[in-house]
């Protein structure tokens, strides 16, 4: 995820000091106006006071949206492990029914992840030859022909 200046909680918190900030500013002001012309309202003090309502009123809102959005944040967080777990559960379930050795579920993982038979063999340290003889063997374990088909098994036990 991109961590911009407008989605920054350092600018958020930033924006929210500075909003406070205004807003103290404002009420003092018109608590001084109020006490220099005698407590007698006028329309510009009745605007400013709104205003400055109006303002701590969004403040508030802010932070509580702010505490919302993350509290949802981190639910989404939790639920996206829970089903990462259960995905690679299924995938393992998989890999143990097919019975694949220590290398073949190595190189069956990479080929999940959508690596490609020369990336595989080099994150392996493999040559390509081992990588596609490994590929022939979880195929045939398997049961299928091709990734594709293997994909396709392991995503209709997803669903």
């Amino acid at each position: 995820m991109r961590n911009t200046l407008a989605t920054s909680p350092f600018a958020l918190i930033a924006l929210i000091a500075t909003q406070s900030f205004c807003a103290l500013f404002f009420l003092l002001d018109v608590i001084t106006d109020l006490g220099e012309i005698g407590g007698k309202p006028t329309s510009h003090l009745l605007v400013e006071a709104l205003a400055s309502g109006t303002l701590v009123l969004a403040i508030l809102m802010e932070v509580r949206m702010i505490l919302s959005l993350m509290q949802r944040k981190a639910r989404l967080e939790d639920s996206l492990k829970e089903a990462s777990r259960a995905v690679f559960e299924v995938i393992e379930s998989h890999f143990e029914m097919w019975s694949l050795s220590p290398s073949e579920r190595d190189v069956a993982s990479f080929l999940v992840k959508g690596f490609s038979i020369s990336e595989i063999a080099e994150l392996r340290g493999n040559k390509e030859g081992t990588i596609k003889a490994h590929l022939n063997a979880i195929y045939r374990k398997s049961g299928t022909r091709n990734r594709a088909e293997l994909m396709s098994v392991l995503i209709d036990s997803l669903i």
